[in-house]
């Protein structure tokens, strides 16, 4: 599976040129054989490799950064499996809520009360 489609790399590449802005994520990834997820919102248009967002590897301490997608790319878990696409994921808040919410659970949430209770705090829901 590619893990990025086309419209989705032009739109992390677009929010990567307006990094002032909390955005969406725009792509989740997830390790299907472990714990790591990710949320991505924006790309590097300069080197169209860096992403930025939030991380979780599953030790109860997700945190922002920077990641290359190549090097997630080439990723193999348990039974050589790859890093995966979630074909589902729809964000519904900004990148900062998601990162909010995750630092009070310990891990990315994308639904339930730690999510809640930090979207109905804020009134920035971020941009679509």
């Amino acid at each position: 599976m590619k893990l990025l489609t086309i419209t989705q790399r032009e739109q992390l590449l677009a929010n990567g040129r307006d990094r002032d802005r909390d955005h969406r994520p725009v792509v989740k990834f997830f390790d299907p054989g472990g714990a790591g997820t990710w949320l991505f919102a924006d790309l590097d248009p300069e080197d169209g490799d860096t992403l930025f967002g939030l991380a979780d590897l599953g030790f109860g301490a997700p945190e922002l950064g920077y990641t290359s997608l190549a090097e997630i790319a080439a990723i193999r878990g348990r039974f050589g499996l790859g890093i995966e696409r979630d074909l589902y994921f729809v964000p519904k808040h900004s990148l900062s809520i998601y990162a909010e919410a995750a630092r009070e659970a310990g891990r990315i949430v994308e639904f339930g009360p730690e999510l809640e209770a930090v979207a109905d705090g804020r009134d920035d829901v971020g941009d679509a």
